[in-house]
């Protein structure tokens, strides 16, 4: 056994279909009086449901999340929840609500009340992201940590296969990331390898059968499992390329994190073989197939998208992905600096390519 630090993240989790019946009591402990609902456009509904549901207490709604959280949505949030008199933030969705809210928070200290309805994980996380001037900068804040986090099944019946199949994956990527991460912890690697093992599971019966809550239960679950992973250990070479491509190249986040996923653990397979061999135990994988390769059939296997060519990446942006990604590195088991940059221009064409990890 290694040695190791672990430090539990200060937030409550109600769970279960139908929790959502308990949001006036959650509101209520963390003594808030008005609160402002934030959605995504397409979510409007959603966050008009929660805000007719807290009646008097609904400060307003601010439906305009977008995907990597720009500067501009940002400041006009902030500004609209000390217009209104909010004293906290409601944010029903998936990671770019998620987002939204810990910019508030991160300016306001305003406590954030997650209600997931994607399987982000970003509800689970000090991290934070926001895009200016064509970069996405993130950071570790424990004030944007949401207080509590409600997790209702029921709410994900809407999301769409195709999306449930990537935000999956994006799930997942968490997980994989911890199980080799320079702080993992055994606590950790538990919870990486049955979040990874419930979403996969989980998966091919949402595929299958869109409307089964106890499918789509075990994938919240692993959701949950997974972002609390990200919360608590750092982010390496996935999240880079993630970060870079969605930030820089305003690609779709999950689809960018499916198709970046097993092309990264390809990369990082030699370096460390003990999370590849858990990732393997958690996808059931049998037989001789790396846990790369076993990450996009997950995904080739379920319709998700596995190239960037697929997503709106332009060839002729490669060289420049490369750049950004290696001029400042996070950690790795593999080293990816600018040594390395003609490495991850080749990792960057596979994926451009959605050629299947060996």
């Amino acid at each position: 056994m290694k040695d190791f630090i672990y430090n539990a993240q200060p937030s409550r989790v109600v769970f279960g279909a139908g929790a959502l019946k308990h949001l006036e009591r959650e509101i209520e402990l963390l003594g808030a009086r008005m609160a402002l609902v934030l959605s995504t456009p397409e979510q409007h509904d959603q966050a008009q449901m929660v805000a007719d549901r807290l009646g008097s207490r609904a400060a307003g709604i601010f439906p305009w999340a977008v995907m990597h959280v720009p500067i501009e949505t940002a400041r006009e949030a902030r500004e609209e929840a000390r217009r209104l008199g909010a004293d906290c933030a409601i944010a029903i969705g998936g990671g770019s609500t998620t987002g939204l809210g810990k910019a508030i928070a991160m300016d306001s200290g305003l406590p954030i009340l997650a209600i997931p309805t994607t399987y982000a994980g970003s509800e689970m996380t000090p991290i934070y992201g926001i895009t200016e001037a064509g970069l996405k900068k993130t950071g570790k804040d424990p004030r944007v940590l949401p207080r509590t986090v409600i997790y209702d099944p029921e709410l994900t019946l809407s999301l769409p296969v195709a999306m449930s199949v990537t935000s999956g994956m994006n799930a997942i990527a968490h997980a994989a990331e911890g199980l080799y991460a320079q702080d993992r912890n055994p606590v950790m690697e538990l919870m990486a390898e049955e979040g990874i093992r419930a979403i996969a599971q989980a998966l091919p019966i949402i595929r299958a059968r869109k409307d089964d809550v106890t499918a789509r239960s075990d994938a919240l679950y692993g959701a949950w499992l997974c972002g609390a992973v990200l919360g608590n250990v750092g982010m390496a070479l996935h999240h880079k390329l993630c970060h870079t491509l969605g930030g820089s190249f305003n690609l779709p986040h999950a689809e960018v994190h499916t198709v970046i996923l097993p092309q990264a653990m390809a990369f990082n397979a030699v370096a460390a073989p003990d999370a590849m061999a858990r990732i393997t135990r958690a996808l059931g994988i049998t037989g001789r197939a790396t846990a790369a390769a076993g990450l996009f059939d997950l995904a080739l296997n379920n319709g998700a998208q596995v190239a960037l060519k697929d997503i709106g990446m332009r060839a002729e942006d490669l060289d420049r992905a490369a750049d950004i990604s290696v001029s400042n590195p996070y950690w790795n088991p593999r080293p990816f600096g600018p040594a390395q940059r003609d490495d991850i221009r080749q990792l960057l064409q596979r994926a451009y390519e959605g050629v299947r990890p060996e």
